[in-house]
């Protein structure tokens, strides 16, 4: 079974994307598709890195375990605020620590917004520096507008039938994309 990491990447007060993310788990979880964790940003409260992890002389134990954990994940799951069109300095941080942990990593993106484009404009800015990276980021996406009114705290849909029916497409893509990766492992250079 694939294993997949939710990074939940709002560090704000009352923040709503963390919402997105228990959704996601709590649906990979109960349709038995993947193992799967969220790396809640929040909770790791990293510093602003001053160097990528390879380049640190001594990186801290809670830098080293989230690289581990993105390392041993069959793919990613970036849930993300829109903030002014971008995503938070919290997402930048972490996707500029590491590089060989995100090479041909299939990486889904599902993007939140508390007006109606659901994070969409987020998306261009978040692809660009994924694909500099070498991160696969998958084609299917999952925005989320109005996300205050789309899920509870505790990351319950409003709409239940329509929004396990759009995370099933998002997620068949993200578990092609692992399979597919898993394949042509004997094929990288």
């Amino acid at each position: 079974m694939p294993h997949i990491a939710i990074i939940s990447s709002s560090v704000r007060t009352g923040r709503n994307t963390h919402r997105v993310a228990l959704f996601l788990k709590k649906y990979i979880e109960k349709q038995q598709l993947a193992t799967v964790e969220i790396l809640d940003l929040k909770k790791y409260n990293f510093p602003v890195f001053d160097e990528r992890l390879k380049y640190q002389k001594e990186p801290s134990e809670q830098t080293l375990d989230f690289a581990d954990r993105i390392n041993k994940a069959d793919g990613v799951i970036i849930a993300t605020p829109e903030y002014n069109g971008g995503y938070p300095a919290s997402l930048k941080n972490v996707v500029d620590l590491l590089y060989e942990e995100w090479h041909r990593k299939p990486i889904g993106l599902a993007t939140v917004s508390d007006g109606v484009f659901g994070g969409t404009q987020v998306m261009t800015s978040l692809q660009f520096s994924l694909w500099k990276i070498r991160a696969w980021v998958v084609p299917a996406m999952f925005p989320v507008p109005k996300v205050q009114e789309t899920f509870d705290e505790n990351g319950n849909p409003s709409d239940k039938t329509g929004t396990e029916k759009r995370a099933k497409r998002f997620l068949d893509e993200i578990l092609w994309c692992i399979e597919a990766k898993s394949r042509m492992k004997d094929y990288e250079v």
